[in-house]
């Protein structure tokens, strides 16, 4: 009897898609670039789970929109319909040869991933996990994804997966990098612990994939393609996998070498301040900051003399100038979505800080303890002196003993008003010499990885992307509008425009000065 020769639908390609097919754990990044494969990665994954899981094989693939799906639909339909599957266009959904499922969706909300409660689903992906903002921290899935990672279930035996893809860009860049512990970029896959906002810790797998890895498609085509489709940069970061890179920053002036301070003492005599961004279920941050009294230079966490700074620059060393009346960010507290502290444990959280540092003074030891430094105000997020429900969150705060007043919260110009995004902008850009006005020590991590990667509101170009993590940099704008600054203009030479007599000039302004004198007398 004649066999039938056996048509090979697919297979994987060496590296980066056969260690997907190969990985054994429940949460698994892949990707991290583009053109490195991914749709045809996964869609192969789950035809071999098919084949492995038969009838509880059930697959789910979101995205924030289903428009997007077209490209992903089609190549399904080559790789699934010749293996037998049955496609209904409405519902976007396959009945697989072995009898499982996959279907395409959306997941734009908590609630699109609540009408999966009560089923059994083995398998999600999620398409263009960049395109998720989250608002509870770096660490944690935006909780659209962790509320349907939460229906992942099978039975004894079967581990469910999850597989999230993505490139950088996007408003979900910072939470994908930090997660999955992308900067730099691996060139192999690896393991990495994450952790939920419940406290669990899993163990992850991240596979990273470039265009050099598919060898399905016309690089040097698809290279081209993306080359005018971005800037130098962002182009760069696709190919690449840079996460770092920042494509349309909103603060696109921040620079980390100029705005990040190795921690040196501050002395006791400047003015220090708080500012504040109220959260509960979203994250809440705490700054405290310190006015410059006097210019100091400072390098490698020490202050220094003019005359050290030219050598150390000499020899590499970052040195840095801090103005008379720039802001440092000194200490910093943020709290994120999870830990949901109350106004009067934030408020003991404050005054524990301030109590190991000398900075809080109790009023029965005042007198003894005149000359250390203290806090000389506060300014916290003016949603925060609501009453409209009882107490204000400013209130409580007050009595368990931190005082703030409500923050400037202009965010943008209106009627010819200072701004508060003006204001951190024009601190960030710096004086005249080209030193800034604001800077924060290195240990004030959160604002240091949230503020360089905001985007515009696609909106309104002048605002930035509330979606994002913008706490921090909110409590930024109102320590910014407690202290407005403006740049010294440079003065301008009095141009000698006309001449009267021998070897004398006439300014245009003492020309006019004659002039009105001359018409007074007339």
């Amino acid at each position: 009897m004649n066999q039938v020769p056996q048509r090979i639908i697919w297979s994987p390609q060496r590296g980066p898609q056969h260690a997907l097919i190969q990985c054994p754990y429940r949460e698994i990044f892949f990707g991290g670039a583009r053109g490195g494969g991914k749709t045809d990665g996964v869609l192969g994954k789950w035809a071999v789970r098919d084949q492995l899981l038969g009838a509880e094989f059930n697959a789910v693939a979101v995205r924030p929109t289903s428009v997007s799906w077209d490209d992903a639909v089609e190549r399904s339909k080559q790789l699934y319909g010749p293996l037998g599957g049955k496609f209904n266009e409405t519902k976007l959904t396959w009945r697989m040869p072995r009898g499982g499922r996959v279907r395409f969706a959306y997941l734009e909300s908590v609630s699109d991933a609540d009408q999966y409660q009560g089923k059994n689903v083995t398998d999600v992906w999620v398409e263009e996990a960049g395109q998720y903002p989250t608002s509870v921290g770096p660490k944690f899935l935006p909780r659209p994804i962790a509320r349907l990672k939460a229906v992942l279930r099978a039975r004894k035996g079967i581990v469910p997966q999850m597989i999230l893809t993505g490139n950088p860009g996007g408003a979900g860049q910072h939470w994908i990098s930090t997660r999955y512990q992308l900067i730099p970029f691996p060139h192999r896959p690896k393991v990495v612990q994450v952790e939920s906002e419940s406290g669990e810790v899993i163990t992850a797998a991240v596979i990273p994939s470039r265009v050099s890895d598919n060898k399905m498609i016309d690089q040097d085509l698809y290279v081209s393609g993306l080359r005018q489709s971005g800037s130098d940069a962002l182009v760069s970061a696709w190919l690449n996998g840079d996460w770092s890179a920042v494509e349309g920053a909103f603060f696109d002036c921040w620079e980390e070498s100029r705005h990040v301070l190795q921690p040196f003492p501050i002395p006791d005599h400047w003015l220090r301040f708080l500012s504040m961004d109220w959260g509960f279920a979203a994250p809440f941050s705490v700054g405290w900051w310190a006015v410059a009294g006097e210019p100091r230079t400072v390098s490698g966490g020490r202050v220094i003399s003019p005359s050290d700074a030219v050598a150390l620059q000499a020899s590499g060393h970052r040195v840095h100038a801090i103005p008379r009346g720039a802001i440092i960010r000194y200490r910093e507290w943020y709290g994120t979505g999870g830990a949901r502290l109350t106004a009067e444990e934030i408020a003991h959280g404050i005054i524990e800080r301030e109590r190991e540092t000398g900075e809080r003074r109790d009023l029965e030891n005042a007198a003894t303890e005149y000359g250390r430094p203290v806090i000389g105000y506060g300014v916290l997020d003016p949603s925060a002196f609501d009453v409209s429900r009882g107490p204000s969150i400013a209130e409580q705060m007050a009595r368990a003993g931190v005082f703030f007043r409500p923050a400037d919260n202009r965010r943008i110009r209106a009627g010819g008003a200072i701004s508060g995004w003006d204001q951190m902008r024009g601190r960030l850009v710096g004086d005249q010499d080209g030193n800034p006005m604001i800077a924060a020590f290195s240990t004030c991590v959160d604002s240091i990885r949230t503020i360089p990667v905001l985007q515009h509101d696609p909106d309104k170009a002048e605002d930035l992307d509330t979606t994002a993590e913008d706490h921090a940099a909110d409590d930024w704008r109102y320590a910014c509008m407690s202290r407005p600054w403006t740049r010294e203009l440079p003065s301008v030479p009095k141009q000698r425009m006309l001449e009267v007599g021998e070897g004398n000039q006439m300014t245009l302004e003492d020309a006019w000065a004659t002039r009105s004198k001359r018409d007074e007398r007339i």
